[in-house]
């Protein structure tokens, strides 16, 4: 007998759950499809999660060797990649059952397989001993999110040539990873294998680092990485990736002015994602998808079939999960009547690598370009107390504010914890903050939140410590 609901989510990543949780609050029957065989989608199991432990336990290594010593602690440390690798796995464990944990609180029932649009009322169901189960729904939403880009000159075989999926696995610390991608997968998982003994090669088609980032942080990223021993090598397209043997491979790329032929035992494709689409029934239920692949959505996330809704990495927008997440949500209560709010100009970007790099608005020449008139500034982490008895005095903090009305229009951090740092940027946009507003909220003193205020002060040239 065919199970009915009032909304059927296909997909159990962070755009997936999130949506199902949040519309089962507001008394739907809700039903969630997995495809894997663990809820929370790529960034609990393969993405966001397991990097983010081996970036933390990574840096405390690298600490221990490098700077433990100037705070006056000594210590012989060695590293056990078995045992860091075993923490991540007990990390993404706890957060896999703490996701059926909420499910079963709120009453979401889950199913694991592989789902797709039968009909606009019908979902299909393929279990991995291919058996069908079908549902039937008011409305579905499509929450499949994205998959690496891979490229034909050098397949995925994700053993030597692998995506940030199998370089969350390596068995042991590669002797030379050439990165290809300079964007923010190929730096969080260089600098981890890097921290860790591995000689680092990132090869990048574009002029810069991080790519869509403000463009101070990406050079001062580009002098700290290099001045750490990773080799980078900008303006440079990768033409072959080929096996010499079982465990070496050759590397061939030209530059500007320069033919490069690299040695090395193990690449990472790090070029970017794309929408996962296939396999869903988009095309025979009618769902319209733009020449990238992505789905095309309204302003209520509906797609032009009526009742099908997609969100997150599926849709236009950045490929992030709290983007997802806030997608799902907003989705949800949109179909429960309720107002719908997005802003994608409000979403933060952030990259874990040490120091880290946060943004949040408009760049410099994304406000320019825009027509407005601005004024701008920067505040460096070594004016401030706290940073420097942290040891971390790398990076800044830099507003960019309209000129006449003084409203911020983006916020851009180098340094210690800004990945923290940068929801009070968020918050302060989302309620059209002034760079005044901000130097006249009072900051607990000594903190890394001074340097934010600091640069909002010297946005009219009145920072007091410097």
């Amino acid at each position: 007998m065919t199970e009915e609901f009032d909304l059927v989510v296909i997909g159990a990543g962070p755009g997936g759950y999130v949506a199902a949780i949040r519309a089962a609050q507001l008394g739907m029957k809700v039903a969630c499809v997995e495809k894997e065989k663990s809820l929370g989608g790529t960034c609990l199991n393969v993405g966001c999660i397991p990097s983010k432990a081996l970036l933390d336990s990574s840096e405390l290594f690298q600490m221990s060797q490098q700077e433990f010593e100037s705070h006056g602690i000594k210590v012989n440390a060695m590293l056990d990649l078995d045992r860091m690798m075993k923490r991540k796995v007990e990390i993404v464990k706890s957060l896999t059952m703490g996701i059926q944990g909420l499910f079963k609180k709120n009453k979401v029932s889950s199913f694991m397989g592989l789902g797709s649009v039968k009909s606009a009322d019908t979902v299909s169901i393929i279990d991995s001993q291919g058996k069908e189960t079908l549902l039937k729904t008011k409305k579905i939403l499509l929450a499949t999110g994205s998959v690496p880009v891979s490229i034909p000159a050098f397949p995925i075989d994700e053993k030597r040539i692998v995506s940030s999926t199998g370089a969350l696995s390596f068995p042991e610390v590669p002797g030379h990873l050439v990165v290809i991608g300079g964007g923010v997968i190929g730096l969080e998982l260089g600098s981890v294998w890097h921290r860790l003994g591995a000689k680092v090669t990132v090869i990048e088609f574009l002029d810069r680092l991080l790519p869509g980032m403000d463009r101070d942080c990406s050079k001062l990223m580009l002098q700290i990485l290099k001045k750490e021993g990773i080799e980078i090598h900008l303006q440079t397209k990768v033409e072959s990736v080929s096996y010499v043997d079982d465990c070496s491979l050759k590397v061939q790329a030209t530059g500007k002015s320069t033919n490069l032929e690299i040695d090395c035992d193990t690449v990472l494709v790090a070029v970017g994602r794309r929408p996962f689409s296939e396999g869903l029934g988009l095309q025979e239920a009618g769902i319209e998808k733009d020449e990238r692949g992505f789905v095309k959505v309204d302003s209520h996330f509906q797609t032009n079939v009526n009742g099908i809704y997609a969100i997150g990495d599926l849709i236009e927008g950045p490929m992030l999960a709290h983007k997802a997440e806030e997608d799902g949500v907003a989705c949800v209560e949109g179909m429960a009547g309720m107002a719908v709010h997005h802003d994608y100009s409000r979403v933060p970007s952030v990259v874990y690598t040490h120091p880290e790099v946060a943004g949040v608005g408009l760049t410099e020449e994304e406000a320019l370009e825009k027509g407005f008139e601005i004024k701008t500034a920067k505040f460096p982490f070594q004016a401030t107390g706290r940073a420097r008895a942290l040891g971390e005095t790398r990076g800044f903090v830099k507003v960019i504010a309209e000129k006449k009305k003084d409203e911020i229009l983006g916020v851009h951090m180098i340094g210690p914890r800004v990945s923290e740092l940068i929801a009070e940027a968020v918050l302060a946009m989302e309620y059209r903050a002034s760079a005044e507003d901000i130097a006249r909220t009072c900051h607990a003193h000594p903190t890394l939140s001074e340097a934010f205020r600091e640069a909002a002060l010297a946005v009219d040239s009145r920072a007091i410590h410097m």
